[in-house]
């Protein structure tokens, strides 16, 4: 397993977790559980889980991040390497300490990104850039057609995400919210290779038949990129 990846958290005195500790976590790790017990605390907690010297850089992504379409927003709470190779890893312990609680009392990670048309645009022209920079049209454009094989392709055009079928590109909101939550997946997962990627209440908009499926692919694309995938559900 990559050097990058995350395999143990303890997490004291943030939110809901008093003394908190966790271990094992591989490259697609699932964490379940009913409605307030902590999951969402959890991810922020992994999001932020970094030295203190390191907040202000943690700020600086997390500003970047309001980039990202209101698709994007309610998906990624990180996408990237910028500070991922701060976590503190394997045998080492780490600690979201009473100091730093302080300093992030009234951060909350899902109410940094903003939903607006400028987000919207520069969100999607920023990530397919990258897809576009390294090549990945067709592998991006197959892993869509796995999940929906009437999809010819998926393109921006005037920053807007557009699909092709039957000859003609359709906006990307003709399709409904499970084909473009998906495509934000996909998207985040192609793009950022040696990065670990978090994703809330990940089955939310995706019917149920369509799980599997996704699973797959998540499997698929996280082996190829050297990703490390946090979902909640």
């Amino acid at each position: 397993m990559s050097d990058h990846f995350i395999k143990n958290i303890e997490i004291k005195n943030f939110k809901c977790f008093e003394d908190f500790k966790a271990e094992g976590f591989g490259r697609v790790n699932l964490i379940g559980g009913k409605n307030n017990v902590g999951k969402t605390a959890f991810m922020e907690a992994v999001y932020i889980n970094t030295s203190q010297e390191e907040l202000t850089q943690i700020i600086q992504n997390i500003v970047i991040s309001r980039y990202f379409s209101d698709i994007f927003s309610d998906l990624f709470y990180e996408i990237g390497k910028k500070f991922i190779d701060n976590f503190i890893k394997e045998k080492s312990k780490s600690y979201l300490d009473n100091q730093i609680k302080s300093n992030l009392e009234n951060l909350k990670v899902n109410t940094i990104f903003k939903n607006n048309n400028k987000a919207h645009k520069q969100g999607y022209d920023f990530f397919y850039s990258l897809i576009i920079e390294n090549e990945l049209e067709d592998r991006l454009d197959s892993y869509i057609q796995e999940f929906d094989n009437s999809i010819e392709k998926f393109r921006i055009i005037n920053g807007q995400p557009f699909c092709k079928k039957d000859e003609k590109f359709y906006s990307l909101n003709e399709f409904g919210d499970g084909l473009g939550k998906f495509i934000a997946f996909i998207i985040g997962l192609l793009s950022q290779p040696n990065s670990i990627i978090l994703i809330d209440e990940i089955e939310n908009g995706i019917h149920y038949t369509n799980l599997d499926k996704l699973w797959e692919i998540i499997l698929t694309i996280s082996n190829q990129q050297n990703v490390q995938v946090f979902a909640t559900t």
